[in-house]
């Protein structure tokens, strides 16, 4: 899909240590219009090193689809929000996508 780079797909990705946190987190994206939508996926165990010792926790990975330039916004609402002293925030375009649903998120975030 041939679009304007400003507003390419974007995922972006988090974790949560409980479900309440990153349904309300989610919410609040859709609500502000940071996203278009998020899906939130139980069951991830992850294996750490935090403060030099090595953790193991189970965890909830939001993933988040929004557009380009909305990369700050999500970046700075999930850290200004979320629980964790330094929350995982990384994000990855899609190199294809189907371009009603990319112009559906771009509608859903505008």
């Amino acid at each position: 899909m041939a679009t304007d780079k400003a507003t390419e797909l974007l995922i972006v990705v988090t974790s949560f240590a409980s479900l309440e946190d990153a349904k309300c987190v989610a919410r609040q994206l859709i609500e502000a219009r940071l996203a278009a939508c998020v899906q939130i996926q139980e069951g991830m165990y992850s294996i750490y090193r935090w403060e030099g010792k090595i953790c193991e926790e189970r965890e909830v990975l939001l993933s988040a689809k929004t557009i380009t330039n909305k990369w700050l916004d999500v970046a700075n609402f999930i850290k200004s929000h979320h629980p964790y002293d330094l929350p995982e925030v990384i994000a990855y375009s899609p190199e294809q996508y189907e371009e009603q649903y990319g112009k559906w998120v771009q509608a859903e975030v505008k």
